[in-house]
């Protein structure tokens, strides 16, 4: 059996961009996709803060640097410039590979600079074994 964990989260991106002539796809800063081990083409879920719609698609690479976030094709109806908006990855893992399992988050600012970083629990508690990145 397989479970369904996060695997990679970024929190409260802002969106830069949205281009509705494309052909699908979130265009991620490549910073920010390293920060949280996100790949290119790999499938994420959208959740939208601002109107609550949800959306699947893959990402594309974008320039290191550039603090994009840009909603592309059919997702370009999901966001408006400004919009923040949660970007989650899955990972499926065996029931043995999930008690060594932590994710990687990063809670980002209206700029698309990362403000926190976490690997495992998202909330750390006092006395966590969770590590904050540097």
């Amino acid at each position: 059996m397989l479970l369904h964990l996060l695997k990679s989260k970024l929190h409260m991106a802002a969106v830069t961009e949205t281009e509705l002539h494309y052909h699908g796809s979130v265009t991620i800063d490549r910073e920010l996709m390293d920060a949280i081990g996100l790949l290119p083409y790999e499938k994420v879920l959208i959740a939208n803060c601002e109107n609550g719609q949800r959306a699947e698609s893959y990402v594309i690479e974008g320039p290191p640097g550039s603090k994009v976030v840009k909603m592309n094709g059919a997702l370009a109806h999901t966001s408006s410039i400004g919009d923040r908006v949660i970007i989650i990855a899955f990972v499926s893992v065996t029931e043995e590979e999930s008690r060594k399992h932590d994710p990687r988050v990063a809670i980002l600012n209206e700029q698309n600079e990362i403000i926190d970083q976490f690997i495992g629990e998202i909330y750390p508690q006092q006395g966590s074994q969770t590590q904050p990145l540097s």
